[in-house]
């Protein structure tokens, strides 16, 4: 089988990241880069040895896959061409920046059978990976993702830039719709939403806190999930999740954990134990570019399809809303 050819469009931060990692990976040939800034996407180009085009059609005709790291107002208008080009697309999130344009490019995915996967790289972290042997059913989720502050990013607000992660995966493991939304938000330092929190009702009952901010002082990613007979912290930075969790005693195995104590008696006795799921040494944003072109290769359901991305802007866009009536204009 021959490899896909794969090209990246935007080369900024992310899309230069991007456009490294792809050519680290051997299920695919990385063909060039676009960017509006010529003598950018050249500069990255030399780099790594891959050609720049000064025309998306170019780059296009030349490409099976792409992946697309332009700024959010840009994405609907890109993706669209590159699907009507016939190829399937990694677009970074959030998927677009209205939710019918994001409904629009789906349809259109869904209509062409084309892949469409969209970035939300958290989704591949370590600390999560490791709990895929793990029957999570969250009760509450609190979450908390701070950030020092960084222009690049403040066009959108923070519930865009840093809380869909969050949002993106409480919706995957909270199997229900969402009921109630009640959030607050500031502006401080941009013209958009900076500080936001949110509280997410679900129609089985489950809740979710979720805080996000780009003015702190110390970088925080952390997310707690309760459940029944448990409790799993995740620290999103460090790739690392803990694990408390009552068990029977005929569960038990002799070495595999540390145990705190027990509750009940007889029949319902059960033990109080902690373990430390193994860290998996994984790059997420390789990671999710290799599960990409596996998935166009083979018309695999993406881990985070175009669907997925579109339900979490729908959240995200609820919460801005909330924010927005919330607010309190003086003369």
């Amino acid at each position: 089988m021959n490899k896909p050819k794969i090209g990246v469009v935007g080369v900024g931060h992310l899309g230069t990241l991007h456009t490294k990692l792809l050519n680290e990976i051997e299920s695919c040939e990385l063909i060039g880069i676009f960017d509006l800034d010529f003598n950018k996407a050249e500069q990255v180009a030399a780099q790594i040895n891959t050609s720049a085009y000064q025309s998306l059609e170019e780059l296009f005709n030349k490409i099976n896959l792409v992946v697309i790291a332009t700024t959010t107002s840009s994405h609907y208008q890109v993706v669209k061409k590159a699907l009507d080009y016939g190829l399937h697309v990694f677009v970074e999130k959030p998927i677009t920046s209205k939710i019918s344009e994001a409904e629009e490019l789906v349809r259109t995915a869904d209509k062409l059978n084309l892949i469409l996967q969209v970035g939300h790289v958290e989704r591949f972290n370590p600390a999560l990976i490791s709990l895929e042997k793990y029957n999570l059913n969250p009760l509450f989720v609190q979450t908390d993702r701070l950030a020092q502050f960084n222009p690049r990013g403040t066009d959108v607000a923070v519930v865009l830039d840093l809380m869909i992660h969050d949002i993106d995966i409480i919706l995957s493991l909270i199997k229900s719709e969402v009921k109630n939304i009640y959030a607050s938000g500031v502006s401080v330092v941009s013209d958009t939403i900076d500080i936001a929190n949110a509280r997410l009702e679900f129609e089985n009952g489950a809740v979710a806190n979720v805080t996000a901010s780009r003015i702190s002082q110390k970088k925080m990613r952390k997310m707690r999930i309760f459940q029944r007979d448990g409790y799993i912290s995740l620290d999103f930075i460090t790739g690392v999740s803990e694990v408390y969790r009552l068990i029977s005693p005929h569960e038990m195995k002799e070495g595999h954990y540390i145990t705190f104590g027990e509750m009940g008696i007889g029949d319902k006795k059960k033990l109080v134990v902690y373990e430390q799921p193994e860290i998996k040494e994984i790059n997420a944003l390789k990671y999710e570019l290799e599960l990409f072109i596996d998935a166009a290769v083979y018309r695999k359901k993406p881990v985070v399809s175009g669907y997925d991305g579109l339900r979490a802007l729908k959240v995200a866009e609820m919460i801005i809303n909330k924010i927005n009536d919330s607010k309190v204009f003086f003369a």
